[in-house]
């Protein structure tokens, strides 16, 4: 396996010949990251694990080490909702944090968040349709389109302009809010997310104490440059 804390075995160029990681952001130096880019290239939030109770530290750990295997969706739903979670997360090179295998382990064990949109089947079942539903437009296989081509897909489910077939099943304005709401909780939750927007993790028992506007603790993410990046991705129109 490749050594992710050094990034020299990343291809530099896609085929498109487009920069594969996002313009202007660094190469992680320290800890991993998804495709091993961020703000805080010289930060690792893994580094501070003795300072978290065992509890939690044991909860972290496992989601780096421990990726649950697929037993909720069936082998012809995989390829679909996996390229559809790597299309819509920007996840295009590796490492990448497993986030099919972290959505798959909450909907087996059917930890659903307590509530869901009237009409709407239950998350499990929208998830299942949707994976029918991205194949369905592709016209045969959603894993096996272009890259701009499931892009555009996945713009139009965002858009909620789908119809026909399995997204007669669904309100796809709603489903579009399910899985993007359960995708970004499970990719969030996992330490290389933490290392590339800086978050310091647990800190119980250890607790917070610099709590000013503009203030951070000495073992909090430094950023490689200060730019506010919801303004820096609008001035770069990386908007999507």
């Amino acid at each position: 396996m490749p050594d992710f804390r050094e990034a020299g075995h990343l291809p530099n160029l896609r085929p498109d010949r487009l920069p594969r990681d996002p313009r202007g952001l660094p190469r992680q130096r320290r800890g991993v990251t998804p495709q091993m880019h961020g703000r805080y290239p010289d930060y690792d939030v893994l580094s501070q694990a003795r300072h978290w109770d065992e509890a939690t530290r044991r909860v972290v750990l496992r989601r780096v080490h421990e990726v649950p295997p697929i037993r909720f969706f069936t082998p012809d739903e995989i390829p679909a909702l996996r390229a559809f979670l790597d299309t819509v997360l920007a996840q295009d090179g590796e490492p990448r944090i497993p986030v099919l295998e972290l959505v798959d382990a909450k909907l087996h064990a059917r930890q659903f968040d307590g509530w869901r949109h009237a009409g709407m089947p239950d998350d499990a079942h929208v998830w299942k349709i949707v994976a029918a539903g991205l194949d369905e437009a592709a016209g045969g296989s959603f894993a096996a389109c272009p890259e701009d081509e499931r892009l555009a897909i996945c713009g139009a489910f965002s858009r909620a302009e789908l119809s026909g077939g399995a997204w007669e099943r669904v309100d796809v304005r709603l489903a579009w809010g399910v899985v993007m709401r359960i995708a970004l909780a499970q990719f969030y939750s996992h330490p290389w997310a933490w290392n590339e927007i800086g978050f310091g993790g647990p800190a119980y028992p250890r607790g917070y104490a610099r709590l000013g506007i503009g203030m951070s603790e000495s073992w909090e993410g430094k950023p490689q440059f200060e730019v506010d990046p919801v303004e820096d991705v609008q001035q770069r129109g990386l908007e999507g």
